[in-house]
């Protein structure tokens, strides 16, 4: 599509967020690219059920609603938590058995 210039639009499906925004080198390909982001087919929805956040939760993400930063966490904590196992209570249980039967 041209405009009065004659410049060509590229086409937005096929558009990243790297080509319209500055962003850092290691951001992943899921925030890179909105065309991965799957999901956002049409549903009908019963009138009396529709809510404004559905309306706008079911908006397919485009470059410009895509971030363009990605600061990623560390797995320390739960690395941490692995080796150290789960909680085991060692008190003095005081219930009653119920009875299979």
């Amino acid at each position: 599509m041209a405009d009065t210039s004659g410049n060509v639009a590229p086409k937005t499906d096929s558009l990243k967020t790297s080509d319209v925004y500055k962003t850092l080198t290691n951001l992943p390909e899921r925030f890179n690219d909105p065309s991965v982001q799957k999901g956002y087919e049409k549903k009908p929805l019963h009138p009396v059920y529709q809510t404004s956040s559905s309306t706008y939760g079911g908006t397919a993400p485009s470059v410009h609603t895509m971030p363009n930063q990605f600061h990623g966490r560390g797995n320390k904590f739960t690395a941490n938590l692995a080796a150290a196992g789960n909680y085991e209570y060692h008190g003095l249980n005081t219930a009653l058995d119920k009875s299979p039967v």
